[in-house]
């Protein structure tokens, strides 16, 4: 018996979850109601939405912590924290005013030089910051709810930088958090947004609690995924960490836990035939598979290296370990924007197109002046989407002729080690698997995965100029037809120069039970709207 046959045997029986016998009694079934027991991704490991760029942190951040704008269905910046914005003619003086009756969960009013630190904390960490940072003459409070901000050149795209749900996201922290060292992790979680973290319930590995902020004052418009009005329906949230899939199935249909995060494709069928259960795609704008290279250390400090791992991978072989045989949950991916929106193309893509090469990536990895030393992968265990590329890459590292050093860790920790530079050998790394959200992928304004400014890059570190020159051409285009024609020299430049290895586009899914209403699309599980019934 195979693995996927042995777990949706256990799954459909109910052997991984204890069953509950006996009814609850009535003022249990009302705190049960009020309570809603969510299956995550992953374990939240680390806490720190502006130290790393985990979702699985970003998505409990956004339940904590507030925005001056968010994204909204549209993928349209809508006002958050903000009341108001003005920006002089020149387009160099921007000048916000927050919301009245913003206020901390410690008590403190929401104040302009708390959304200062922040955006300061935020701009040495995100791409868009960065860029921010590099043209500021002046970030300063003007008053308690008003601050502005001096540019030295206009930047147009300030509200979507300040909207994007792609991470690190730019939550507002008091003053007194947000200096914290960015490189830094932050160890106080006190925000302003809709639920509170319960820092003393809180068990890395096992649970993650949070409760109601009575003093949140939501938006009057309704909620449109991380705009409007976050109108939470339930008290607290428990978040119940269950990296064995057959465990979190089982819990499912026996009504332990009211909603996964992200079920794997094999037990969709198992939960579409529990009578309690709703099973749908989480996004349809999907997600697209990453295998990162470490840019800074051999082997793949050499171009030809990273060239020889896209002449010999098999897309398909990736994406069936993800979502095993319906076809309608995949594409390959020759690029690396989103398919379906505007700026998808394959210009550059025929290296992952056709027949694979293994001699020719055999012949090429030879020439990058490859000495079998090992090759180090760190591939998370408790994260499906990781594991199943993580087996696939180490056949295939294997078949070219590479010396595969496997280290199963977890997803927590690969969050700490990527952000290693040290070499392999010496607690660092050669390559990771991650994905990208598919609105994370749409543009260069939001697509961390596909900078290349060194230092100021994603995890791998790629240096490549002639990527960078395209995304200033993007920003600079006048109308879509110029955006399209930069994004096409783009994908191009970032293939030859593999910034890093698309596996594949692939779509998720979600499951809840049906007493459960509200659940919604999207790259992030919004909380707000979401109700329960006993």
């Amino acid at each position: 018996m195979d693995r996927r046959t042995l777990l949706k045997g256990m799954a459909g029986a109910g052997v991984l979850a204890g069953t509950r016998g006996f009814p609850a009694p009535a003022l249990a079934q009302g705190a049960a109601a009020r309570t809603l027991k969510f299956v995550p991704q992953a374990n939240l490991a680390n806490f720190d939405p502006i130290w790393g760029t985990q979702y699985v942190v970003r998505n409990a951040a956004a339940l904590v912590w507030d925005t001056l704008y968010g994204f909204d269905d549209k993928l349209q910046p809508q006002r958050q924290m903000v009341e108001s914005e003005e920006v002089t003619d020149d387009g160099l003086t921007w000048t916000f005013k927050l919301r009245q009756g913003l206020k901390f969960h410690d008590g403190e009013p929401v104040r302009a030089k708390d959304a200062v630190a922040s955006l300061t904390r935020w701009s040495a960490r995100d791409p868009l910051g960065l860029m921010l940072k590099a043209i500021q003459k002046e970030l300063t409070a003007v008053d308690d709810r008003t601050f502005k901000w001096v540019l030295s050149k206009p930047y147009p795209k300030m509200q979507l930088a300040l909207a994007k749900n792609s991470t690190p996201m730019a939550f507002i922290m008091p003053e007194r958090i947000a200096k914290t060292d960015p490189f830094k992790q932050i160890d106080e979680y006190v925000g302003s947004g809709p639920m509170k973290f319960v820092k003393n319930e809180w068990v890395p590995g096992a649970k993650a609690v949070f409760e109601k902020n009575p003093d949140y004052v939501p938006r009057d418009e309704p909620a449109s995924w991380l705009a409007g009005g976050k109108r939470m329906m339930v008290d607290r949230i428990e978040w119940i960490i269950m990296p064995d899939p057959g465990t979190a199935s089982a819990a499912l249909q026996n009504g332990e836990v009211d909603w996964w995060e992200n079920p794997i494709s094999d037990l969709v069928p198992v939960l579409r035939r529990s009578r309690n259960v709703a099973v749908d795609i989480a996004d349809p704008l999907g997600n697209i598979g990453t295998f990162r290279m470490n840019h800074l250390h051999p082997p793949f400090n050499d171009v030809r290296a990273r060239r020889a791992v896209l002449m010999a991978m098999d897309q398909e072989e990736y994406m069936r370990a993800l979502v095993g045989d319906d076809n309608s949950l995949w594409k390959p991916l020759p690029g690396f924007f989103t398919p379906g929106t505007p700026l998808y193309n394959e210009e550059g893509g025929e290296i992952l197109k056709g027949k694979r090469d293994i001699a020719g990536a055999k012949k090429l990895l030879a020439e990058s002046g490859y000495t079998n030393q090992p090759v180090t992968c760190v591939v998370a265990q408790d994260q499906p989407i990781t594991k199943g590329q993580g087996d696939v890459t180490a056949e295939l590292l294997k078949r070219i002729g590479m010396n595969v050093d496997f280290v199963a860790t977890d997803w927590g920790t690969t969050g700490q080690r990527r952000a290693q530079k040290s070499p392999p050998g010496q607690g660092g790394w050669a390559m990771f698997h991650s994905w990208h959200a598919g609105s994370d992928c749409i543009n260069p304004a939001v697509y961390i995965a596909i900078r290349a400014q060194g230092d100021g890059a994603w995890f791998g570190w790629p240096n490549v100029p002639e990527v960078e020159k395209e995304v200033t051409a993007w920003f600079d285009a006048k109308n879509l037809e110029e955006e399209k024609a930069a994004a096409r020299r783009l994908n191009k430049a970032a293939l030859d120069n593999v910034v890093y290895a698309p596996t594949g586009f692939f779509l998720t899914y979600q499951a809840w039970r049906k007493n459960v209403a509200g659940v919604g699309k999207g790259p992030i599980p919004f909380f707000w709207g979401v109700s329960k019934t006993a």
